[in-house]
């Protein structure tokens, strides 16, 4: 019997369990939490009941069994007695201004939810009733959708700052829950004075659970900040230089987050980066660092002691302070941290942290420090702070009280030119150091691209493997009979062309709903043994648009604020145990760029602002994903750091900041989890699109780092030259498969075979835009990382047939005939007889609104029976014919009905043809 849909025992507790670990405490003013049992407390905000698990978009869209608030879960609880007229108040408002998720469609969920208008009496009233108020505050964004700058979205609403200011005038103790995507405006901190404030960010299906346990102290907070609270939104150094229609310019360079704000104005600051409060206290003793014989690793020793009186975690966090020498460095720079256990009041844990010499280097992109393109160590003192925060460090000394020191510039590793802009634009850079420790902010030139991509591209062309018709399998290569080599070369010039693209959405190849099927998509592929792999939607937990649920897990942005990897690493081993269980061999996650700029609509599938924290939590989802079995797929490579026009917005950034920002989570998770997968991003970064960018996908992810698995592009991506930019297109596929990009993702469903995407890869072999040594290369690529894939030993299970649909008695409405299609619509249930037993196809013909990036679909009911599934990208209301799976209908009478799962999906009509 099959599992698909069934969520995994335990997963949806232990999920519960990382989303209270993820919650931070910002203020706590008198111990106002946690709540004390029998305590008497009104809570305000219609986000109590319309409590948000997640962003919106592909990261968001799980189907759950079930969901958890904060008011339900407050009442299941019982520590505390609820206000019951409150509570009735904002029932009946509820009941007259319903949840607006803008019809269901993609990227139209509004960003907040109307209030709730409160009066000064019923305040007044309910603070004589109660001994304390929460008053929860929601927030959502997604794909497609950035936050803005406008009340409602960063900044409070009228009515929202009006609930604020009321609650806390007549309450002396007032909680402010922030059940948020994003980081907001929190001058109301200043503006009002809460007693406590804090971060539960979106918890998934039990976050409703879990900021209840961390609220009534089941659970002591111990999150931290993964990003910086800034004062103002114009304070982000990136404000200035986002939401552009055509560039981006990085004019902040490595100066990201908290790296700007200690190095030029910490006094802008609200809350620092990994801050976070706790229910007790610690007294944290950092001893001598100490380094090996070959000064190659460090180990940092520090004991950390429960001074409280309730158990809880601390997290100890590792700065680094270089020598500012001539490239310029932050102030302060993470580069480790661990969490303790849970520790008892009294107890002490003695925590190791090590760190190797080459996590303290930089990348000199201009040659001024006498090493062009090479990761160095300038001389000078390095010193290391070590606290609970960047701003709450100490420095540590070595045994002799001496920070460490290097009397010259070394060269740790060379490595050559890749990705520099063709712009010219100015970067920040330190400059004078004033008395306070800050610096000046300069502005320097950055240097240009010097290299001749072409001369680089075909200087490296791989020599083409001679054809040899043969009939290998490809499980003849798993049982070592013969090489990869041997397998490809029998692949013929159409062949290739079909291995490089992959099928969806909602393929009927794989699992029901899922995002797409990629391998053997051709009777010929299929004969040589290449399986059909699937990929779903994540990284917050399998998106199947059939309706089939699956477990949702906290947010990224909520994940990074555990500081725990371990943790994080157990969660997606339940992740991997569920992907299996779902024959899905691929999760389209983790989301790993960078916190740029707080509006970024993405962000919640991301995790910090900082690179190692990325870094460190993306190896942990690997890792966690492949313990089980399956893979994961790190996206969005690189630079996606809007959501507005992000099929066309071009990153424009320094090697140097691409290198030691940006990408350097992808690095880490290649080189210490051995990441098979990876989404390039829909922007171009430095003119070339990401889906063809040669030196990022060739140069920086293989020749560099390493990497063996699989690139495949984002949905319906597009692709330009990767020498001379030109116009962009989704048939590029030449230029995608020159950069070694291995897989375009999507054509439509059974549209491989037939090239129904278009694409010229064929038309580039004979014009010589792509080589056969390409297309073999990307197919190597493909096949290899197929072959480690699940999908590799697993009795494969085509859906591509829903088999008999027993019939049902009832008035016969239509007649089925085949050679007339069923004029139907989403609104429309018909009914039909079927006058003798046979196999038909199916096929539907529908229009999508929204853009060409937007998803939207539906499943298709025979006599309530789920038979397929439909998905569509915005298409401007143009009719596409769809094909779908077979079906066996019997002599008797059917419903046909649909069942939208994502609003903006209409269906014109709907015919049945027997299959022979």
């Amino acid at each position: 019997m099959s599992k698909i849909g069934v969520p995994i025992e335990g997963f949806s507790d232990f999920s519960r369990q990382v989303a209270a670990e993820g919650a931070v405490l910002l203020k706590n003013d008198d111990h106002t939490l946690p709540l004390k049992p029998a305590e008497k407390v009104a809570v305000f905000g219609r986000i109590q009941y319309d409590y948000y698990r997640s962003g919106t978009g592909s990261g968001g869209s799980v189907n759950v069994l079930y969901t958890t608030n904060l008011i339900d879960s407050l009442l299941e609880d019982k520590t505390v007695t609820i206000d019951e007229e409150v509570l009735e108040a904002y029932q009946t408002f509820i009941k007259k201004q319903p949840f607006d998720d803008g019809g269901g469609a993609w990227a139209a969920e509004p960003w907040f939810q109307e209030e709730m208008p409160l009066m000064d009496t019923f305040v007044q009233q309910a603070s004589e009733r109660n001994d304390k108020a929460i008053i929860v505050i929601g927030r959502t964004a997604g794909e497609d959708q950035d936050n803005r700058a406008e009340k409602g979205s960063y900044y409070l609403t009228d009515k929202e700052d009006r609930m604020i200011r009321l609650v806390t005038t007549y309450f002396d103790r007032v909680v402010v829950v922030l059940n948020t995507s994003n980081i907001i405006d929190l001058s109301f901190v200043e503006s009002y004075d809460p007693s406590s404030v804090i971060y539960t960010w979106h918890g998934g299906m039990e976050g409703g659970r879990a900021a209840v346990d961390v609220l009534v102290g089941h659970v002591t907070p111990s999150g931290k900040l993964p990003d910086t609270i800034a004062y103002q939104l114009t304070d982000y150094p990136s404000s200035q230089h986002f939401g552009s229609d055509v560039q981006n310019h990085y004019v902040e360079d490595i100066y990201v987050g908290y790296r700007y704000f200690e190095t030029f104005c910490p006094d802008k600051v609200r809350y620092p980066f990994g801050f976070g409060l706790s229910y007790t206290t610690f007294e944290v003793n950092p001893k001598p660092f100490q380094y090996d014989a070959t000064h190659q690793q460090f180990r940092f020793s520090v004991t950390v002691t429960n001074t409280g009186d309730v158990s809880g975690k601390e997290t100890i966090q590792l700065y680094v302070e270089s020598p500012q020498g001539t490239l310029g460095q932050p102030a302060k720079r993470l580069v480790g941290f661990m969490k303790t256990r849970l520790l008892a009041p009294d107890e002490t844990e003695t925590l190791e942290i090590k760190l190797s010499l080459h996590q303290l280097t930089s990348y000199d992109d201009s040659g001024v420090t006498g090493f062009l393109s090479s990761d160095v160590l300038e001389a000078g003192d390095y010193l290391f702070h070590i606290g609970t925060s960047v701003r709450d460090t100490d420095i540590v000394y070595d045994e002799n009280k001496q920070p460490y020191h290097l009397r010259q510039t070394i060269q740790v590793r060379q490595a050559e030119e890749a990705l520099k802009p063709v712009t010219p634009f100015k970067r920040m850079k330190p400059g004078k150091r004033r008395a306070d420790g800050t610096y000046d902010c300069l502005l320097e030139p950055v240097p240009l691209r010097q290299q001749d991509i072409n001369k680089r591209i075909t200087d490296r062309l791989p020599e083409a493997l001679s054809f040899k018709d043969t009939t290998y399998t490809l499980q003849d290569v798993l049982n070592k009979k013969i090489t990869l080599d041997d397998f490809i070369r029998q692949l013929t010039d159409e062949d290739l062309a079909i291995l490089v693209r992959g099928e969806g959405m909602v393929s009927p190849l794989v699992t029901p709903g899922t995002a797409s099927a990629f391998g053997g998509v051709s009777d010929r592929l299929l004969s040589l043994g290449i399986p059909v792999g699937c990929t779903a939607d994540g990284p917050s937990g399998i998106r199947m648009d059939s309706g089939e649920k699956a477990t949702q897990v906290p947010i990224g942005t909520l994940l990074a604020s555990t500081f725990n990897p371990d943790l994080i690493e157990a969660l997606y081993r339940y992740e991997g145990k569920e992907l299996i269980q779902n024959e899905i061999d691929l999760l389209l996650g983790p989301g790993i760029n960078i916190h740029r700029h707080p509006l970024n609509g993405r962000n919640f599938e991301y995790f910090s602002e900082d690179p190692y924290l990325t870094g460190i939590m993306a190896i942990a989802n690997v890792q966690g994903i492949r313990k089980e079995g399956a893979h994961a797929v790190a996206k969005h490579f690189a630079c996606n750091s809007q959501e507005q026009s992000r099929n066309q917005v071009d990153a424009v950034v320094s090697e140097r900041a691409l290198r030691e920002v940006y990408v350097k989570g992808f690095e880490m998770a290649v080189k210490e989890a051995d990441l098979m997968g990876i989404m390039t991003a829909y922007n171009p970064v430095n003119g070339h699109f990401s889906a063809s960018n040669y030196d990022l996908n060739t140069t920086i992810l293989r020749e560099d780092w390493g990497f063996r698995g699989i690139v495949m592009t984002d949905w319906w991506a597009h692709m330009n030259d990767p020498v001379n930019q030109g116009v962009p297109s989704r048939a590029h596929t030449d230029h995608m498969i020159r950069s070694q990009n291995d897989l375009y993702m999507v054509v439509n469903n059974y549209g491989a075979e037939t090239n129904r995407a278009g694409d010229n890869t064929l038309k580039g072999l004979q014009e010589g835009t792509v080589t056969r040594g390409e297309l073999q290369r990307s197919a190597k690529n493909i096949c290899r990382v197929l072959l480690e894939l699940p999908v590799m030993t697993r009795k494969q299970v085509f859906r591509d047939d829903s088999g008999l649909i027993p019939s049902q008695s009832g008035v016969v409405n239509h007649p089925l005939l085949t050679t007339q299609p069923l004029a139907v619509s989403n609104e429309t249930i018909t009914t039909f007889n079927v006058n003798e037993t046979k196999a038909y196809r199916m096929y539907v013909t529908y229009t999508s609104t929204g853009d060409a990036l937007s998803q939207s679909a539906m499943t298709i009911k025979l006599n309530d029976q789920v038979v397929a599934t439909a998905q569509a990208n915005g298409m401007n209301e143009i009719a596409i014919k769809q094909k779908l799976p077979k079906v066996t209908l019997e002599q008797g009478t059917y419903t046909l009905s649909f069942d939208v799962q994502k609003a903006g999906i209409y269906v014109k009509e709907m015919i049945f043809i027997p299959v022979d």
